[in-house]
């Protein structure tokens, strides 16, 4: 695996970002950034970016990239949601950090959003057996992992969840890209949303 390996200020700020609150919605009238034409399909990859302090930290470890978090679409009877994991976005009070099933438009709203894009699997089997992957995690109320180890599925990050969910289907969206956490208390291998982002098995079909 390549490995990327940041400063320890670097570290220890994304680190903290994981302690912060939510990041404040930009205003009463958020909407959505998702174009009405665009049409979702199961296993399409997203991706955002935001404004807050932790998407920031992310944007600037991840050098190579535009976007601080990702998720996955599924089809649910009929309803297209996208499950992601994310720390900071309780629906109720007591709400843990966990993996979510939002509808695109609450994934995509400028409370959260300042940019995204929709990204297609080449193959449209694997991507729905990736979905179901994805939506198994959501049902097992799978929480977030605030400590970003990727040897653990019992709990899992943004990209952890959609790498993870690609891998139980037979493709590994990363292939050997990745960055080096090296903390006194953290050493192992993590995925930025880059890393998922730059595979040959996604297409661009929309960015707004």
């Amino acid at each position: 695996m390549r490995r990327k390996y940041w400063t320890p200020i670097l570290l220890m700020l994304l680190a903290l970002s994981c302690t912060q609150a939510p990041d404040a919605p930009k205003s009463v009238s958020a909407h959505s950034l998702l174009p009405d034409t665009v049409e979702l399909r199961a296993g399409d990859v997203v991706f955002r970016r935001g404004d807050g302090f932790t998407s920031q930290v992310v944007l600037f470890a991840d050098r190579e990239g535009n976007y601080s978090h990702a998720g996955i679409v599924v089809d649910s009877c009929g309803v297209k949601l996208i499950v992601h994991a994310v720390p900071g976005e309780p629906d109720f009070e007591g709400d843990p950090d966990r993996v979510k099933a939002d509808r695109p438009e609450r994934f995509f709203s400028t409370e959260f959003t300042s940019i995204g894009e929709v990204c297609r699997p080449a193959d449209s089997a694997v991507a729905a057996r990736a979905a179901q992957t994805a939506w198994r995690a959501y049902q097992r109320h799978t929480l977030f992992d605030h400590d970003y180890d990727d040897s653990d599925t019992t709990r899992l990050y943004c990209t952890e969840l959609v790498a993870f969910a690609y891998r139980q289907a037979g493709v590994d969206l990363a292939e050997g890209r990745g960055h080096h956490i090296n903390l006194p208390t953290m050493q192992q291998d993590c995925l930025f949303p880059s890393d998922i982002y730059q595979s040959d098995f996604l297409k661009s079909v929309a960015n707004f």
